[in-house]
């Protein structure tokens, strides 16, 4: 249920001449009043005449009259009441009791008060009313709103647990300011897909990610297409700055500016400069690179050290200490990275955990001392490696980095929950949900052609990485139907061996860092973890035993065997002279 209180100057015949009209689209039906201050109120009925309008409108307006030039300029109250899809129907005696419960919160007209305000309540559609007031009350003081939003909110939690409607999150203010009605009237109009608002917030979202300077980000908002404003002091210092979309424009053709407060509190320019002071390191350029020739391989090596960044964010969440509050900020920047960089194939998904972990990095836990450059690095990193490339790399650091994110907003999670931050961990669960299916796609052949290296490893060692598992992790002794599951990590710990590392010692140290036990996918966690921790190529190296053949193709002497799509599962086979010896 979501009540939504707006104020205005005007009196009460517009709005009641809307309440009980047709609509601005033909939507309202079966107009009606179903409660009101005194239950004698003049019900107009669907559709009314002026002269009908204006006996209910006369009567509600008659205490703020009475004032005359001492009337406020906020004269009029209204609050629609909306209840979720799916809820199931309120008759009108529910809807009444419903408009009697709001008004008594919210202070208009608490119980029993009989020179309380004025009011209404009018429904017109089966899933919502409309509650109209004026704010000066009978006995001629003004209406008493402290916090009423606030107040009906809560109020409206208590209605949904009665009557068993869908129990939305409690909010703690903090959160960004959705697009009105109008808004979203003008953007079906104009065929866009979401508001100004929306498109504003994501792009000054993702322009500030990784930036080290106040004039980065500006030039990044005008980079991104944006209309920017700067509000400078007399002394020419800038004080603000508001962005608009090209083409976006009201009834005198002026455009429409939004300033980085409206459209999210941590968007305003002192919270950014606030940002700024962590400042990410710059980039050094690699010494074997040319300047006049991208780095291919910077896209892998930044979302490398986006997982480690990462991972150590985890850590901090984990510990359940305030200064990780910070860390929240670091991980949406790192997110607007990679959902700005990442090709076709994840980048809806991550575009959508980006937006939904917005939400998660904003609550009243101030972080004072908490240091975010490495993850503000990490996010730089990626962004300028997918800048110069085009679109960042989308193989086996990407699966690794998104299985490292899925573990810090599950763990996001569990630190607002344990605050009482419903909306807050709500949206880090979202966010974990996008972040895995993004994470399937990019994974889906590096983990594939993981696990066909384990199934043709030599059966000794094959045997020996599978008892190293099952004493690190604690399962015993498993039938060999059982270890199939660990093909991906028994290829990756033969992989270590080969790079001159102990499988036992990597597995126990991977298996040693907090978050295991809440990730989705045990298995992939380790590997991923071991591929980093042993400074391994994210993309899989085949076993020294495994030749480049499929089955029922043989490579003859002196001829090289023929070239395997990579994108094709290969059913690989070992060394015909191992082959033979075993036998």
């Amino acid at each position: 249920m979501i009540p939504k209180i707006r104020t205005g100057t005007d009196r009460a015949f517009p709005l009641i001449e809307y309440l009980f009209g047709p609509g601005k689209h033909e939507e309202h039906t079966d107009q009606h009043l179903i409660a009101s201050w005194n239950n004698f109120a003049p019900n107009p009925g669907p559709n009314p005449a002026p002269h009908q309008v204006a006996k209910l409108a006369n009567q509600l307006d008659q205490p703020v009259k009475a004032l005359g030039k001492q009337a406020p300029a906020n004269k009029i109250w209204h609050c629609s009441v909306r209840i979720a899809p799916g809820d199931r129907h309120l008759d009108d005696a529910e809807w009444a009791i419903i408009a009697r419960r709001i008004v008594h919160a919210t202070g208009i007209a608490p119980e029993g008060d009989t020179a309380a305000c004025r009011w209404v309540a009018v429904r017109h559609a089966a899933d919502h009313i409309h509650i109209a007031a004026t704010l000066v009350r009978q006995d001629g003081r003004l209406a008493a709103l402290s916090f009423d939003k606030r107040k009906a909110q809560a109020e409206a939690r208590l209605i949904e647990k009665e009557y068993g409607l869908r129990q939305l999150n409690p909010g703690d203010g903090t959160a960004a300011k959705n697009p009105t009605s109008q808004e979203h009237f003008k953007a079906q109009r104009a065929g866009r897909t979401e508001t100004p608002r929306e498109s504003l917030r994501e792009a000054v979202r993702q322009s500030v990610a990784g930036v080290a300077t106040e004039a980065e980000f500006f030039n990044g908002l005008r980079e991104a297409g944006l209309r920017v404003k700067l509000r400078h002091a007399p002394s020419g210092h800038v004080l603000g700055y508001n962005v608009a979309l090209p083409g976006d424009r009201n009834a005198s053709k002026e455009p429409i500016w939004f300033s980085g407060s409206t459209l999210a509190p941590d968007l305003s320019l002192p919270r950014i400069r606030r940002r700024l002071d962590t400042a990410p390191a710059t980039d050094t350029p690699q010494p074997d690179n040319r300047p006049d020739r991208p780095d291919h391989t910077a896209p892998a090596r930044r979302r490398r050290d986006a997982a480690h960044a990462a991972e150590h964010a985890a850590d901090i969440l984990d510990q359940d200490d305030d200064e990780a509050a910070a860390q929240l900020v670091g991980t949406g920047e790192l997110l607007d990275a990679l959902a700005q960089t990442s090709p076709a194939a994840t980048r809806a998904e991550l575009r959508d955990a980006a937006r939904a972990f917005e939400r998660a990095t904003r609550s009243h836990v101030r972080a004072e001392s908490a240091d975010i450059r490495a993850l503000r690095s990490a996010a730089r990193g990626i962004v300028q490696a997918g800048s110069a490339l085009g679109r960042g790399e989308d193989g086996g650091t990407t699966a690794m980095v998104l299985s490292t994110l899925v573990l810090v907003t599950l763990a996001a999670a569990r630190w607002h929950s344990a605050r009482g931050h419903a909306q807050q961990a709500a949206a880090s669960r979202q966010a974990a949900d996008h972040l895995q299916a993004a994470y399937q796609q990019a994974a889906a052949t590096p983990m594939r052609t993981m696990r066909e290296y384990g199934r043709v490893l030599p059966e000794i060692e094959r045997r020996r990485h599978d008892t190293t598992i099952r004493t690190v992790l604690g399962q015993g002794r498993k039938p060999a139907a059982s270890a199939r599951r660990h093909d991906a990590l028994a290829a990756v710990l033969a992989e270590a061996e080969q790079a001159s590392h102990d499988p036992k010692a990597l597995l126990e140290e991977a298996t040693s860092r907090r978050e295991l036990g809440t990730a989705r996918n045990r298995e992939d966690v380790l590997v991923w973890r071991i591929r980093r921790l042993a400074k391994l190529p994210a993309d899989p190296v085949p076993p020294r035993t495994a030749p480049a053949t499929t089955a029922g193709t043989s490579a003859k002497p002196g001829r090289a065997a023929p070239r395997v799509d990579s994108s094709a599962p290969a059913q690989l086979v070992t060394d015909p002279h191992r082959r033979a010896l075993r036998r």
